[in-house]
């Protein structure tokens, strides 16, 4: 095994048994190369390592920290391997994404707050007008769509399952070129989609909510199987 990974696993290790903190500093470079049996490049390896997820911040002239280990940073990285399977099999990761989705929708409907509601349902609104435009803002009505379910997904109450349908969402959802250009009144049928899902919400009603989601994400999955030729597997 490397000597980085030595450090990345010594330091997560800490963090887990509680001995370093979110925001404590650790030690100088020496010292902690020292008290780890590494080298100083081996230890800036894996502190570099641990700088990608989010675990560890390096402040000029400072020293390194460990941040607050916010869980939806290292599952950010997913959405640049989500992006590489989306290039020829988008409908492979929304049938991933589509799971945990429609179990976001759930709880959202318990927990989702006032403001979050009235957010939801000004993106829709939003949605709905440009819809009704001569020129379409195709990229305005896909970062809506990502925004509106986002809105969901970090109302659930469990941030892991936000990030993760956070790195998920980009991806299948910028499918949906393909649904806006070569179906008929697809934007407005999608818009139909989310507002059957915001008046679940709004009722606080979590097996509408549910049942909505999944309504909505199979139209989306069936747009991403005529768009490869192929056809969804029978149920």
């Amino acid at each position: 095994m490397p000597r980085a990974d030595d450090v990345v696993n010594s330091v997560k290790r800490m963090i887990l048994e509680g001995v370093l903190r979110p925001g404590d500093r650790l030690p100088v470079e020496k010292e902690l190369a020292d008290s780890l049996g590494v080298s100083r490049g081996s230890l800036r390896e894996g502190i570099s390592a641990l700088s990608m997820p989010g675990v560890v911040d390096t402040r000029q002239g400072d020293g390194t920290y460990i941040t607050n280990l916010d869980v939806t940073k290292p599952l950010a990285p997913m959405g640049f391997v989500v992006d590489l399977e989306g290039r020829g099999n988008a409908r492979h990761v929304h049938a991933v994404r589509r799971i945990p989705e429609c179990e976001a929708a759930r709880p959202a409907a318990g927990r989702i707050t006032g403001e979050a509601l009235s957010r939801a349902r000004a993106l829709l609104d939003e949605a709905i007008r440009i819809a009704g435009e001569a020129t379409h803002d195709h990229e305005r009505i896909i970062e809506i769509d990502i925004e509106f379910h986002r809105v969901i997904a970090m109302n659930s109450g469990n941030p892991v399952l936000a990030g993760l349908l956070d790195a998920f969402a980009g991806r299948t959802v910028r499918a949906r070129p393909w649904r806006s250009l070569h179906e008929e009144g697809a934007d407005r049928r999608t818009h139909g989609e989310h507002l059957a899902i915001w008046k679940a919400l709004a009722a606080r009603d979590p097996e509408r909510a549910w049942i909505r989601m999944a309504n909505h994400l199979m139209g989306v999955e069936e747009s991403l199987y005529g768009l490869s030729g192929d056809m969804p597997p029978s149920t």
